[in-house]
């Protein structure tokens, strides 16, 4: 900008201009994406905290987000927003008083080889589940992330020609992330970032610059692994 500062500006994931609703009717795409150098599409949390049982950023979702965004801001200037997260709903839902717990993936897994649970895959939302009792005889849904469903939001990132993307949140490693970034984009820059401690990590929040057009923020495992 004329202060020569680099803006970035996060958003509410629409798919159309006159989108009704608090997180969205205030958001002007084609205003900010003319005024911020890059711009972060928020796609994720379709399946939240207290939302029904759902994949947090189902693929075909995300797509309509990104249909509309490409029309209104230039694909150069966008970050895909990536959920590195899961949920895990106890049943019956019941809205407003449900509250499902936030899981790390391989948490995911975890639980879903303790309890003998057969994880499914949500064709449309490209997303893994499953279902599974616990020892108080209550039901649970689960949705989170895989290299399948991570593949899908990747691909979408070259089909549009898109800027980079974001990962929400990198605290909660998972290898698997890292491992198909990797494979999918062929190359990247390191810093000289030392991460020494949970502390520093935690202070810096660790981004790291990969190349697809101009950037992808990511974490790779060499810098996780430094951590003491």
């Amino acid at each position: 900008n004329e202060s020569g500062y680099t803006v970035s500006v996060a958003i509410a994931p629409k798919t159309s201009a006159d989108q009704q609703g608090l997180l969205y009717e205030g958001k002007d795409y084609a205003g900010l994406g003319a005024a911020a150098n890059s711009v972060l599409l928020m796609t994720y949390e379709w399946g939240f905290t207290y939302s029904v049982p759902m994949a947090v950023a189902p693929i075909n979702k995300v797509r309509q987000v990104i249909e509309y965004a490409v029309t209104e801001i230039p694909s150069a200037k966008i970050d895909m927003g990536i959920p590195n997260y899961g949920y895990d709903w106890p049943l019956p839902y019941e809205k407003g008083v449900t509250r499902a717990r936030t899981i790390g993936n391989i948490e995911a897994v975890n639980i879903a080889v303790r309890y003998g649970a057969v994880i499914q895959y949500d064709e449309i939302a490209q997303t893994p589940y499953f279902n599974y009792t616990d020892e108080q005889q209550t039901e649970h849904e689960v949705w989170f992330e895989d290299v399948r469903s991570l593949s899908a939001k990747y691909s979408l990132i070259k089909e549009y020609n898109l800027r980079g993307m974001a990962v929400w949140q990198i605290m909660r490693l998972f290898r698997a992330m890292w491992v198909l970034f990797d494979d999918f984009f062929e190359k990247y820059k390191e810093t000289s970032i030392k991460i020494k401690s949970m502390d520093d990590l935690h202070k810096k929040v660790l981004y790291l610059y990969a190349d697809i057009k101009e950037n992808i923020y990511f974490c790779t495992l060499k810098y996780m692994e430094q951590i003491v």
